[in-house]
């Protein structure tokens, strides 16, 4: 069995031994294939630090994250842009709007998203998208920039079956978290009406912890517990659930 975590943050964690702890722990639970997505320009060396570290385990992305788009956004991301040098990147992410701490830079968030697009597009890559109170405002630039070479995953999706259909007609696959084991959430009712062939397992870790570690930092080992809560929801095994997952996330970053 090998299951896919398709978005987390695990390099945040810098120390060597509580890494290889971290690293450990998701072996042993059969989760051997870890997507990090950067969020600013000091987060892209910590990102290739992990994938230098573990290389058959970790593929790095690159992007500006939403809330980190300030007055002096382009010149981030053009810093970001220039960042990979000669690692090997697999999708230009994490990347949308946020609108749920601040709306101070909405316009300039818009524009960074769509430079990125077009970044990704000149790549051939996919892109990751966070979407935080913000689903008409990131489905609209979607639906402008959508052509043959937009696609990717809706990272962290808690949206309404209706939200969800859309995202899947654009061609994007829907990153199922922790979110999924909260009791009222209410994405536990929406999901099974979706096919697993349209969803790619995340943790988003150390965000978001599912049950039953919820309120404790979140670690990538703990998607065993999101993959568990599908398959119940599904009526499948977890092996069947991994495999389709895995193989959703071999279909959006091409490894």
């Amino acid at each position: 069995m090998v299951l896919t975590d398709t978005h987390t943050h695990l390099y945040y964690e810098t120390d060597s031994t509580k890494r290889a702890e971290l690293m450990q722990r998701c072996n042993n639970n059969s989760i051997t294939r870890l997507f990090l997505p950067n969020v600013d320009t000091n987060s892209v060396a910590q990102v290739f630090d992990l994938t230098a570290a573990y290389p058959a385990n970790c593929f790095p992305m690159l992007g500006l994250h939403p809330c980190s788009v300030k007055a002096d956004w382009e010149e981030e991301l053009n810093t970001i842009m220039n960042a990979h040098g000669d690692n090997k990147i697999y999708a230009v992410g994490e990347i949308g709007i946020d609108l749920y701490w601040d709306k101070t830079f909405l316009s300039e968030q818009i524009l960074a998203f769509k430079k990125q697009i077009a970044w990704a597009k000149s790549l051939k890559l996919p892109i990751v998208i966070h979407c935080r109170d913000a689903f008409d405002e990131v489905y609209n630039v979607l639906a402008e920039e959508q052509d043959d070479d937009l696609r990717g995953i809706f990272h962290c999706f808690g949206g309404t079956l209706e939200q969800a259909e859309k995202v899947i007609a654009l061609g994007f696959y829907l990153g199922i978290g922790g979110i999924i084991t909260y009791k009222n959430a209410g994405l536990d009712k929406i999901l099974p009406q979706i096919d697993l062939k349209h969803i790619v397992l995340e943790t988003d870790s150390p965000y978001l912890t599912p049950v039953p570690y919820r309120g404790k930092p979140n670690e990538s080992s703990y998607l065993i517990y999101i993959a568990q809560k599908v398959a119940e929801l599904y009526q499948k095994s977890i092996e069947t659930v991994a495999d389709i997952t895995t193989q959703n996330s071999i279909q959006v970053f091409g490894v």
